[in-house]
């Protein structure tokens, strides 16, 4: 018996676009950094995007990037409360697990495959007899 409560959860975001804006580096109050983007995601025959991105602890050639450049990012969805004002607020952005220049044919192609094959997993875990 196969049913959508037997599937795994699954979280996987894949976003291909450009920088909006170069990274911004932010300290947490636990030391760990956090890098900020933006993602300008074209869609056809429709305005573009702009996702907020998040990357947890980024290597240091992550705001090496610039604005325009043409990233791959996978990674989870998260919306995020927080206090602004005196008021509960929320956003949500996604957390990249990779962030991948998309000029780096074989590193964003192997964060494309990472991606499908957790979709494939969860995919098969929902097929009968899977």
């Amino acid at each position: 018996m196969s049913s959508m409560s037997s599937v795994p959860a699954t979280n996987v975001v894949v976003l291909v676009g450009r920088l909006a804006r170069p990274a911004s580096l932010r300290q947490l109050p636990s030391g760990d950094t956090v890098a900020e983007f933006e993602v300008t995601v074209a869609r056809e025959g429709r305005r573009a995007e702009t996702v907020p991105v998040v990357w947890e602890r980024p290597p240091t050639a992550a705001t090496d990037h610039g604005t325009g450049t043409e990233v791959v990012v996978v990674g989870r969805a998260r919306r995020r409360f927080f206090r602004a004002a005196g008021q509960t607020a929320s956003r949500t952005e996604v957390v990249a697990a990779q962030l991948v220049p998309a000029r780096q044919v074989k590193r964003a192609r192997a964060a494309l495959e990472a991606a499908r094959v957790q979709l494939g997993l969860a995919i098969g875990a929902a097929r009968p007899g899977a």
